[in-house]
């Protein structure tokens, strides 16, 4: 007899589910640390699961022979997103998530201008170097100020001294660590006065871009006021997700320089991944079409839960750090012990938490208790 590799002779996979899932059960109960939404119920969608929804190749492009996709819901969502930062004449995709979305835009970057130096915040997300490997880009790191953004005088600096070369430049908007904001308006100006013309800025904006658009005298995420090359915002953060996706959106006439015919398919090659999951579209499009109306209030109450985390952390001596129009909260790491049961992201000396949806006050006094204890 044939036994499965997964599960011995004494374990059923009842029993291997039924212990899986009471341990995703139990961590997600303090999952504090990284920005994931778990506020969410795509309860209604799961009749979809028995089929193999494949958006195959361009989503504006219906494939010939691939014919059980979701492409007009993936159409749907990408013009929900061109609305929100005022592009025009958009294409983009749903991507694997924020990583994907980041080197497609440094991707547009290199195809546009082969020769291009690339500039980016040492505070900057790992993939955003890795990005550059790939794509093997010239890369010039530039130094972040205390508060995780990016230092102005340094990049206009390096960005003078290759004043002859083409450039592109990642902004973040919403670091890992500290939900700093590097401002669009500032970075064109820069490149104004060293005569730089030639650039392409990509826009890291994985949670910022679900944000900053919802938030009164937040920085302005616009295609059409600043020359916005590409943008990448993660859905499984803000909007929420048992399935990992994003999307990535530019200006249609920068892919055609990208775009293969696929003849067995009937449509074009002008994603990364090719073959991608239709699921992905119809979540996200469900999670727009359901609570599109309630994001600026669920933003404010995010909001308003960092700046009560970080008041109680203030008032214990923990030096917490709250960037403007942030919901990531950085502080003094504390004792091995509370980041382990409360899945807190470390980096060096601090550690954070980001107030998603599901991180009520209630909660956030559970995490001051429970820093209180390991003090004493």
């Amino acid at each position: 007899m044939i036994t499965s590799p997964l599960c011995s002779v004494e374990e059923s996979i009842d029993t291997l589910l039924n212990d899986f899932l009471e341990q995703m059960t139990q961590q997600v109960e303090f999952n504090a640390g990284y920005s994931e939404n778990l506020a969410f119920d795509y309860s209604r969608l799961w009749h979809f699961l028995r089929y193999n929804i494949n958006n195959a190749g361009d989503p504006f492009i219906y494939d010939k022979f691939v014919k059980s996709h979701a492409k007009e819901f993936e159409q749907k969502s990408l013009q929900w997103f061109a609305q929100l930062y005022e592009l025009q004449n958009h294409w983009g995709y749903v991507t694997t998530g924020g990583s994907e979305g980041n080197i497609y835009g440094l991707f547009l970057g290199r195809e546009r201008y082969p020769d291009s130096v690339f500039y980016a915040s040492k505070d900057s997300h790992y993939s955003i170097v890795k990005a550059a490997r790939l794509l093997r880009i010239p890369y010039t790191p530039i130094d972040s100020q205390l508060n995780g953004e990016i230092d102005y005088e340094q990049l206009e600096r390096e960005l003078s001294a290759h004043r002859h070369q083409s450039a592109i430049l990642n902004l973040n908007l919403g670091t890992t660590m500290k939900g700093a904001i590097d401002r669009i308006e500032r970075v064109v100006d820069i490149l104004k006065q060293v005569d730089i013309t030639q650039f392409h800025l990509h826009c890291d904006a994985a949670l910022g871009g679900m944000l900053l658009p919802f938030i009164d005298g937040a920085p302005k995420i616009s295609f059409q006021d600043y020359p916005i090359g590409s943008i990448a915002v993660s859905g499984h953060k803000f909007i929420g997700s048992p399935i990992h996706f994003g999307i990535v959106l530019t200006r249609r006439e920068y892919v055609q320089k990208i775009g293969k015919r696929i003849e067995y398919l009937g449509t074009d090659d002008t994603t990364i991944t090719g073959s991608r999951c239709g699921l992905n579209a119809l979540f996200l499009w469900y999670a727009i079409a359901t609570r599109g109306q309630k994001f600026a209030r669920e933003v404010a109450t995010c909001l308003e839960n960092a700046q009560y985390l970080r008041d109680r952390l203030q008032q214990i001596g923990y030096n917490p750090l709250l960037n403007d129009f942030s919901i990531t909260v950085a502080f003094k790491k504390p004792p091995a012990k509370v980041c382990d049961k409360w899945q807190l992201a470390i980096e060096g000396n601090l550690a954070h938490v980001v107030v998603m949806q599901h991180i009520s006050t209630q909660k956030i006094n559970e995490l001051i208790d429970d820093l209180l204890q390991a003090q004493a």
